[in-house]
């Protein structure tokens, strides 16, 4: 089933989350329409490849082409305006930045992942809870509605101002009048009357600068106790929620709306900037004693002036972290001399400032580290597809500095991967008259020199922004703190459903809990340490619970990826568990279990009737990634043969835990159907008989005969079929190498 056919079997408040993140950018007729096609692509790979994203782009609207050929001959008039609006789109708003299209293309994917995930469990867990609070969702309407507000306050008050410069151009144009009389005609009775009118009128002017004033000053109250408080919080919470994003939870929407409001603010501010500009020059045609413009518009402009300062800083924001094209899913861990990406925006977007703002990138304080490539580039307009104003660094590379020894620090296998770094950007804004200058930093990352560092980086990663939302605490890791253990569970769910296409349920979860705290007790408010998730050892074991973990997302990544997404790995249960899970099922049922004593191993057990009627439990040698890449998975289960006694060798597997027949949960997933018998002249090239891989196993009938890992053995069809004909179990054996372990 594909993953957008188990989409729509979701509940109506899950169908109501997938329906947020899918708009214009891509609409979710296309994502219908070209379902299978769209999940066979590898998105999150182009999404750090141009020239793949552009391959992708085009063959997308290569496929709209072929639907929209389709509804044509149907004459679905809907469907044929839907879709050629959509080719325009396609064309017109990606073909600059193709891999915008694969970003937001691959975050659909995976927030699908998320919420299939979110839907398997019984309750939302803690994190996924706290971002998606009713209150904050009320705090976001009240922010943009008093925004809204503010924006119409001010272009109310542009109205008042310039009333005011009508009022004194008249106040003007009649005090110059009869300034220029005779002096016989200034004391006639119309003339007296004239200058108590002019009295009148300049009481009238009196008021309506004070009361210009007072709005503009309300305006400017109204700006700083929003800056101060909800707009505040509402930038924090964004940044929160990309911190969390990062990890594999929830995409963190919302940096467009409040692009939005921080563009209508500044926008506010300098247009306030411009009336008390227009007061000062009114002031210099006429003033008077009592006048309140030069006594307030100081104070005012100086508030102004404050406010668009801690605003634009405020403005500039991270918005993609630091991550390797290599590494799409693993952000903020960066190989020495390996390219990266990091993307900027200014979230005032205003057309003056198009091309004007040079960014320059930089790494750390303490000369350790540089970055070589281009690290400074000017922010644009033109190559996000939204037109917000932002600058991404492609080619940026860590290179770490010689010692004054002559050697490199700690490059090398021994990299310390919790180690923690910045890149800091730095640029400077110069607008109608005003020079600011801006910083801010990424999220803290983890330098590595070799691969094998990546899996405890990432482990790093996963830790410091799981337990704080501090974005610069490089010291973290001199004393890291616990993480409540019902948090930690969430967000390993979340490396399974962004990696590998399925989260995980509650009872694989609670199995995991167990091998955490080595007991059954209740989680939900349990400490876990930082040294018990990824510096000691498991029990009796030789590596840490992390490193188990990470080595069986890799198996299943690279050797049983559509078996896991299908729901047909059970994985995580204990031996103990799978007893009980299998004793009472019919002879033949079976169940896949990762191994917990080899790393990256998976195996398959099976419950089996012993002729007095007792219950027996038969377990092979955990496959491993070596074997796996001989022969898929699916395959092993479709031709795996055990020999026991003196019976012929024959499949002991018939149904999937928990009464699902084999063929029908994994059918589709085999290579090829199972080769008939053939004669050596039937096939193969050059006379040779086609032989495949058949993994055989025995089950002996002395326990105490030490075990020996199972094998793949290598045998033709006619030649299996020539030993069952023609030898015996006892001149079988002799070629199986394969022994099974037996429970």
């Amino acid at each position: 089933m594909s993953q957008w056919s188990q989409v729509q079997q979701l509940e109506i408040k899950f169908l109501e989350q997938v329906d947020q993140f899918y708009d214009d950018n891509f609409p979710m007729e296309i994502r219908h329409l070209l379902a299978q096609w769209i999940e066979s692509q590898d998105w999150e790979a182009a999404a750090n490849n141009e020239a793949m994203a552009m391959i992708l782009l085009q063959n997308l609207i290569i496929q709209v082409d072929e639907q929209l050929e389709r509804v044509s001959q149907e004459k679905n008039l809907l469907l044929i305006h839907n879709l050629k609006r959509v080719r325009k789109l396609l064309q017109g708003k990606y073909h600059g930045n193709p891999m915008h299209i694969a970003v937001i293309i691959s975050n659909c994917l995976r927030e699908e992942r998320r919420i299939l995930a979110a839907a398997s469990m019984p309750v939302q867990g803690p994190l996924e809870k706290s971002l998606q609070s009713s209150v904050v969702s009320e705090r976001q309407r009240n922010v943009e509605h008093k925004v809204s507000a503010i924006k119409n306050s001010a272009q109310m008050t542009d109205q008042d101002v310039k009333y005011l410069e009508d009022l004194q151009e008249e106040f003007d144009f009649r005090y110059k009048t009869i300034q220029s009389l005779e002096q016989n005609d200034k004391n006639s009775t119309l003339i007296k009357q004239e200058m108590l009118a002019l009295q009148a009128m300049l009481n009238t002017l009196d008021y309506k600068r004070k009361e210009v004033l007072s709005k503009i000053g309300r305006v400017i109250h109204e700006i700083d106790v929003l800056m101060s408080n909800m707009l505040t919080e509402e930038l924090l919470d964004w940044k929160r929620r990309q911190q969390i994003a990062c990890i594999g939870g929830p995409l963190h929407g919302g940096l467009d709306q409040l692009q939005n409001c921080f563009t209508l603010l500044a926008e506010s501010l300098f247009q306030v900037r411009r009336q008390l500009e227009k007061l000062d020059e009114l002031l210099t045609r006429l003033t008077y004693d009592g006048d309140p413009i030069p006594v307030q518009r100081p104070q005012l402009l100086e508030k102004v002036n404050f406010l668009l300062y801690n605003l634009f800083r405020n403005s500039f924001v991270v918005e993609r972290q630091p991550c390797m094209p290599t590494h799409p899913q693993r952000p903020m861990v960066l190989k020495t001399l390996i390219q990266f990406t990091v993307k900027l925006r200014l979230l005032i977007k205003l057309p003056e400032l198009n091309y004007q703002i040079r960014v320059k990138a930089t790494i750390d304080n303490n000369r350790r580290f540089v970055l070589c490539g281009t690290h400074v580039k000017a922010m644009n307009m033109d190559e996000s597809a939204n037109g917000s104003l932002s600058v991404e660094f492609r080619h940026l590379q860590p290179k770490e500095m010689k010692t004054s020894a002559g050697s490199k620090g700690n490059e090398g296998p021994h990299m310390v991967t919790e180690e923690l770094h910045s890149i800091s950007f730095e640029t400077q804004v110069c607008l109608y008259g005003l020079t600011i200058n801006l910083e801010t930093s990424s999220l803290p990352v983890v330098m590595i020199s070799n691969v094998s560092q990546l899996p405890n980086a990432w482990a790093s990663i996963i830790w410091y922004n799981l337990s704080t939302n501090d974005p610069q605490n490089l010291s973290f890791f001199n004393n890291p703190p616990a993480a409540t253990l019902s948090q930690l569970l969430e967000v390993l769910s979340w490396q399974f459903s962004s990696y590998v296409g399925r989260g995980l349920n509650s009872e694989q979860l609670n199995m995991l809990a167990e091998k955490l705290m080595g007991q059954q007790v209740s989680y939900n408010d349990y400490q876990l340490s930082w040294a018990k998730f990824c510096k000691e050892h498991l029990p009796g074991k030789s590596f840490t619970f992390w490193v188990w973990l990470e080595a069986i997302l890799d198996l299943i990544k690279k050797h049983i990826l559509p078996l896991w997404i299908d729901g047909y790995i059970m994985g995580f249960v204990s031996k103990e568990k799978e007893r009980i899970l299998l004793k009472d099922k019919t002879p033949g049922t079976f169940l896949l279990r990762f191994s917990e004593s080899n790393l990256g191993g998976i195996t398959f057990t099976w419950v089996d009737q012993l002729e007095n009627g007792d219950v027996t439990f038969h377990s092979v040698e955990p496959y491993n990634k070596g074997r796996l890449s001989a022969l898929p998975f699916a395959d092993i289960l479709r031709d795996y043969k055990v020999i026991m006694a003196d019976n012929v060798p024959e499949n002991p597997l018939k149904y999937l835990y928990p009464d699902i027949p084999k063929d029908k949960a994994f059918g589709k997933h085999y290579s090829c159907q199972p080769n008939e018998v053939s004669k050596p002249s039937d096939g193969g090239g050059k006379g040779y008989v086609p032989s495949v891989f058949i993994p055989v196993s025995k089950i002996l009938n002395d326990s105490t005969e030490p075990h020996s890992p199972s094998d793949l053995l290598p045998m033709s069809p006619s030649v299996y079929a020539v030993l069952r004909e023609h030898l015996s179990p006892t001149a079988i054996e002799t070629a199986v190498s394969c022994k099974l372990s037996h429970s």
